[in-house]
């Protein structure tokens, strides 16, 4: 039966609580998931929780030693205190630009694979209910459609241009593998030279703040420990209310 206005689904509509738990609209497919489906979905599922885990962890381990952490997220801050240590006699700075590129675009090549097999439908699911991440997301996806290789070099800039949505518009958009790739990795290298040279030219006033920042990072490292398990309580009472309220 044809839906109507007041029906959307139409009559023949299969309720909610016998649709195949594929069918739902905070997952970004509109048919059964292949392997290739649940693999990608999978992987942006461990990017996230990745994501979460090194928020806490990054004051602790820039205060360490930058090249770790510059190894594990190619943390921009970590690249300019390598290069301000390299201002003052360390010559391992050509590693910490290494690690710190590869780093930087491990993940990359997730969203732009999830942009290829899903489409807009990925797009959909990230942006959520919030209307504002809403239209940050629909901009950042127009420019990409436009101004594809751009748009992949400028995501390395400290711009509000939201990487994963640009990766996946321009996979969505028929970019090729090798073409996304040799753009993201040359993109990330050069800008990563960038942020090394600006430690450099700083030198030892930058490796004395860090020093610093050093002794310090453990309880900023609480803080936002705190904060975010606050922000999961809060939001999760906020969706079981929403849920009271609708029932």
């Amino acid at each position: 039966m044809t839906p109507t206005p007041d029906d959307p689904h139409g009559a023949d509509a299969v309720p909610e609580e016998e649709r195949p738990w594929w069918d739902d609209p905070s997952l970004p497919w509109a048919h059964e998931p292949t392997r290739k489906d649940i693999v990608c979905w999978t992987g942006i599922a461990v990017v996230g929780v990745y994501s979460l885990l090194m928020l806490p962890l990054r004051p602790i381990l820039l205060g360490y030693t930058p090249y770790v952490l510059a190894g594990i997220s190619g943390s921009r801050t970590a690249v300019v205190m390598i290069g301000a240590l390299a201002a003052t006699g360390d010559h391992l700075w050509w590693l910490g630009w290494l690690l710190a590129t590869v780093s930087v675009v491990k993940f990359d090549w997730v969203y732009f694979w999830a942009g290829k097999l899903w489409g807009r439908g990925l797009i959909e699911v990230m942006t959520g209910d919030s209307e504002r991440a809403r239209r940050r997301n629909e901009r950042a996806e127009r420019f990409a459609l436009r101004w594809s290789v751009p748009a992949v070099v400028l995501t390395y800039l400290p711009v509000p241009l939201p990487g994963p949505i640009i990766y996946a518009t321009v996979g969505a958009a028929g970019m090729s593998w090798r073409r996304f790739l040799v753009v993201d990795v040359l993109a990330a290298g050069f800008l990563q030279a960038l942020y090394l040279y600006l430690g450099y030219r700083i030198g030892e006033p930058a490796v004395h703040l860090v020093t610093q920042y050093a002794k310090y990072s453990i309880w900023l490292s609480l803080v936002i420990l705190v904060v975010m398990v606050v922000g999961m309580l809060w939001n999760n009472r906020r969706r079981a209310a929403a849920r009271s309220d609708a029932a």
